[in-house]
Order: structure tokens, then sequence, then C-alpha cells
């Protein structure tokens, strides 16, 4: 009896052919079946759960992985970072300032001057003539300084600098991943707890031209520091490592990225619902990435002396080398917010359907105004109306992996896409609805 019983219709497999089921047979059977039911659901709710919480995770990294390998692999995109940091006046005003510095610190004024006393009192100049001489230091050197200034704050403002800097940065590629790796001996390099840019081809330029004013103590600028600090911080050894595993994983995160947000969708029991979470979820981390770098941004004007590079310049430089990864969140962001909303209206919520259904109306006057003027798509009209659901996919598809394709897409790409997606989804309603006939009513549009 008890294994008749372990084999009979009490299980959730389906009754042998021929069986007839008893009522109390079949509620075992169908609440079974439920039981089944709920708990395979809730295994898909619980799956789709940690994968919206990876791609939460990976959203932002991702966005930076991809931000810091193209930008440091890229040659082009990397000029196309730092060029503008050599019309930036705050910058032109910090590296005039620190070249005349060094340059006016090579000539000895107590030197001439004590040469020019010397000189007075062995001609037999007059004791209030040689007494004067040794008062014009402070003069000598302001003028000294000022013609200095001059001369270099005209190189650096020059055409000759720009060229030179994109020039010098580009073959400075190599020092850019050597510095990140902490690897090799490049122009720009890592010292303990600084980062330095070799400006060897700017004080070149200022050497030649301040020779050719008839300075000859420019002679000796090679002699100096020609380095400057761009960066001092106590986690210098951090960031390379977190900088280098973010290179080796930066072609790899949007790939996988891409991967576990499309298994969320696809474990999910509500595709449309978990669309929604998804967009939310990355906009809000987009979000929440601003927010990160607006305050390492004070965190490293913080950590930068006015002595060794003024705030204005630091924050340009700043600014100039992260504006990329902020327009790639913003992106991003930008997506994101298109994408919930597009999600919502394909819902069966009534403000989606009269949103539909308003935009049928207008889409039928439109093709019905067409036929009137003459204007029939016939059997054409006919196939869109009744696949109206694959033209939608496959032009929002199209227009998703445009997006996708595109290299370093920007918000007005985004915008320009979406503008080109709606026109077409537009332009097959409307002919959909002008196929010229009137004897039965218009399809409804599927949501």
């Amino acid at each position: 009896m008890a294994s008749g019983a372990a084999s009979g219709p009490s299980r959730s497999d389906p009754p042998a052919s021929g069986h007839v089921l008893t009522a109390e047979e079949r509620a075992e059977y169908d609440r079974l079946r439920r039981a089944a039911h709920v708990r395979h659901r809730r295994l898909r709710q619980l799956t789709a759960a940690v994968l919206l919480v990876l791609t939460l995770v990976f959203a932002p990294l991702t966005v930076v992985a991809v931000w810091v390998h193209d930008t440091v692999a890229d040659t082009d995109r990397y000029v196309q970072t730092v060029a503008p940091l050599a019309s930036d006046p705050a910058v032109q005003s910090a590296l005039v300032n620190r070249l005349t510095d060094r340059v006016v610190a090579q000539v000895d004024v107590q030197a001439v001057t004590a040469q020019l006393t010397k000189v007075l009192a062995d001609s037999g100049a007059p004791p209030r003539v040689v007494d004067a001489s040794r008062a014009l230091a402070g003069p000598l050197r302001a003028a000294v300084q000022t013609v200095v200034h001059r001369v270099i704050n005209r190189v650096v403002t020059s055409d000759v600098f720009k060229e030179a800097w994109v020039a010098g940065n580009r073959r400075a590629q190599s020092a850019v991943v050597g510095m990140l790796t902490g690897e090799g001996n490049t122009a720009l390099k890592a010292s303990g707890d600084t980062v330095q840019l070799d400006i060897g081809v700017v004080v070149d330029q200022v050497q030649k031209r301040l020779v050719d004013a008839g300075f000859k103590q420019a002679a000796a600028i090679p002699q100096i520091d020609r380095s400057v600090t761009l960066f001092r911080t106590d986690e210098l050894s951090k960031a390379q490592n977190g900088m280098r595993l973010l290179d080796i994983v930066g072609t790899w995160m949007p790939v996988i990225t891409l991967i576990v947000a499309a298994a969320a969708l696809w474990a999910a029991p509500g595709h449309r619902v978990m669309l929604i979470g998804l967009s939310i979820g990355v906009g809000v981390m987009m979000i929440v990435l601003l927010v990160a770098l607006a305050v390492a941004r004070v965190v490293y004007l913080d950590s930068v002396p006015p002595t060794t590079l003024p705030r204005d310049a630091a924050a340009a430089i700043y600014d100039t080398f992260v504006r990329f990864l902020r327009d790639s969140v913003r992106t991003v962001l930008v997506i994101c917010v298109i994408t919930a909303p597009a999600a919502f209206l394909y819902g069966p919520s009534t403000a989606a359907r009269a949103v539909r259904h308003t935009v049928q109306r207008g889409a039928t006057a439109a093709g019905r105004g067409l036929s009137r003027a003459g204007v029939r798509t016939g059997h054409a009209g006919e196939w869109l109306t009744a696949h109206r659901r694959w033209t939608t996919g496959v032009t929002i598809g199209a227009g998703a992996l445009a997006l996708l394709l595109w290299n370093h897409p920007t918000v007005g790409v985004v915008a320009l896409v979406l503008v080109l997606v709606l026109i077409v989804l537009a332009a097959t309603a409307v002919l959909a609805a002008a196929t010229g006939r009137t004897d039965r009513a218009p399809r409804p549009s599927a949501p």
C-alpha cells in the first residue's frame, strides 16, 4: 500500500495515460504544480536580483576602465585629452612663472653688481657712484626678471609652444603608460609620492629665444630642473595598482557587463520590469560616479600645495584629464533616462496605453491624410501593419547597435540616434496607416 501511494498521483508528475484522478488527487496534483511553479519563479527572481546587483557594481567600473584604457592606450585620444592644456591661461601662467624663476636664478646678479662696483672703483669713479652701484642688485634683478618673463610668455603663448606641446605629448605616450604602470624611465614619471612631467621641449624653445635676445646666461637652462610636479599624493602606489588593473580589464569589462545585464533580463520573470530596474539602477550609479569625481577634484586640489602648482592651474589640469570620463558618464546617464520611460511605455499600465493610443491615432490620421492625397502604400502598408512588432523591434535594435558600435558616443550622438529612431517609427506608423483601405478598422498597435 505504501509503495503504491508513493508512486501514485500524489507526485507533481503528470498522471499516467488512462488514469482518472479523483477530486482529492487532482487537488493535490494542482497544489504541487503551483508549488513547483512558485519555487521556479523565486529561483529566477533571486538569480535576476544577483545579476542586477552585479550589473550595478560593474557599470561604473566599466566606464572608468574604458576611459583609462582608451586614454592611455590610444595615442590620438591621449593627445586630444592633453592638447587643451597648452592653451589654458592658468597652466600657461604657471609654466611662465616657473620657468622665469628658474632662469633668473641662473643669473648671479650679486656677482654682476660686485664686478661693476669693482670696475667703477678701479677706474677712479667718485665714491658716491661706487656706493650707488652696490644698490643696483634689486633693480637689476627686477629688470632681468621682467625681460625673461616677457620672452618666456611669448614662447608659451605662441603656436610654437602648442605644436611643441602636442608633439611632445605624442612622443610621451609610452611615458604615460610607464607612469601608470610604474615601469620605465620616461618623460612623465612617478617618483615617490609625486607625478612629474618633463618640460624639456619647452625649456629648449625658451633657451633658443633667450640666447637670440642676447641673454648668454640662458645656456645654463639645460642644467636646471626640467620637470613640473603635476600630482602629489600619498596614495600614488595604490592608484598605480588600480590603474594597472583597470587597464587590463578595460577590454573585457564592457563585454562582461553587457553579458551580466543580458542574463539579468533573461532570468527575470518580467523582462520589461527588469529593463526599467536596470536603467534606473545604472543611472543612479552614474550619478554616484559624477559625485565621486567632484569629491576627488576637491581632494586633489587640497593635496597640491600652492608652491607646487597654483590652484587654478591644478583645477585646469584635473578638469582637462577627466573631461572625457565625465562625458562618458553623462552619455550613459542619458541613455538610462531614455530607456526607462521607453520600457514603461511598452507596459500594460493605463498611462502607457493612453500614450500609445494617442500616438496611434495621430499616425492613423496622418496616414489617411496621405491616402486622400493620393499616396497609398497598399500591400506594403498592410505588411507593415501585420509586422508592426517586428519593425518596431528592428528599428529600436538598430539604434541601440549604432550606439554600441559608435566610437566614444556623446550626449549629442545619443540625441541624434534617438531622433532618427523616433522619425523612423513615426514614418513606419504613418505608412502602415496609408494603405488606402477604409473597409475595415486599423489594427491596434501592439504594446
